[in-house]
Formats: structure tokens, sequence, C-alpha cells
């Protein structure tokens, strides 16, 4: 587990550097920091559900959105993460070979959320519409509401907030 503290430790301190050089950005720069690491959180337990490797999970979620944290903008994020987190995830000596390959591609096919992955792929997916969810946040696309619904187990159309 100290790997992932010290993985989210190096990702704040990229949102920070990244936050100096990126004058416009699609989400708050408040919000990619809370972002690493409830995925990250919803990530571990999901995995522990599925039987996957949890600090594994925790860290694919951590990363999912470093494309937007470098670049400030949602469009194309999860590709534009893909070689850049393999570089920083090599740089930063944590992870084998094999891990920071299994890490990058979850960052790269995390918004194809229609389509199904490996099962890292697939938790990176689900934490990611789960974190938006409990935050509020509407899900803008399709293949996102139909998701978390899945997750859910029932249709949010239908659902009428508490008075």
């Amino acid at each position: 587990m100290n790997r992932l503290l010290a993985l989210q430790s190096i990702l704040l301190a990229e949102i920070d550097k990244h936050d100096k050089l990126v004058s416009e950005r699609d989400y708050p720069i408040d919000w990619e920091k809370v972002h690493i690491s409830s995925c990250a959180k919803i990530g571990y337990l999901l995995a522990e559900a599925r039987n996957a490797d949890p600090e594994l999970a925790a860290a694919a979620c951590a990363c999912h959105d470093y494309g937007r944290i470098i670049t400030g903008k949602q469009s194309g994020h999860a590709e534009a993460g893909y070689e850049p987190i393999r570089a920083l995830l090599w740089e930063s000596g944590l992870y084998s070979a094999h891990e920071i390959e299994a890490i990058a591609a979850a960052v790269k096919n995390h918004s194809k959320k229609s389509e199904i992955g490996s099962p890292l792929e697939e938790i990176v997916k689900d934490a990611d519409v789960l974190d938006f969810h409990q935050y509020g946040y509407d899900m803008r696309r399709k293949e996102q509401q139909d998701r978390l619904e899945k997750l859910l187990g029932y249709s949010l159309v239908n659902v009428q907030p508490e008075k």
C-alpha cells in the first residue's frame, strides 16, 4: 500500500505542476485532486469484490485521468495520457514493466465505457462513473449513463429525489 501513497503524492505534485502550465481547464483543479483519491478508493473496493489485485486497481484508478491533468482538456484525454503515464510510472520506479503496461492500457481505454476491456480496465471505468455519480456530476454520454445504471441495478431516469 505504500506504493499507492507514493504514487498519489507524485500525482498531486504533477497536478500542482500542470496547474501552473495549463491556463484553461475543463474541470477544476480541485476536482482532479479529489478524483484521483476517491477513484483509487472505489477501485480498491471493486477489485476486492472481483478478486483482482486491489493495489494495482487503485493505482490505475488514481492515474486514469492523467491526460486531462497534463492537457486540461476532457476531449481525447484518455489517449493523451497513455505515453505520459507510462513515462511517469517508469520514472517513479514503483511498478514493474508489466504493471506499468496494465495501468497505461487502463488509462488509454477508460473512456470507452461501452466496450469491454481487461478486468483492470473495467474496474477503472466503473470507478470513474461511480465517483462522478457520488459527487453529483451528470453522465454526459449515454454509455456512461448505461454503465452507471448497470452498476446500480436500476434506471436513474425514473428516480425522483426526496423532498
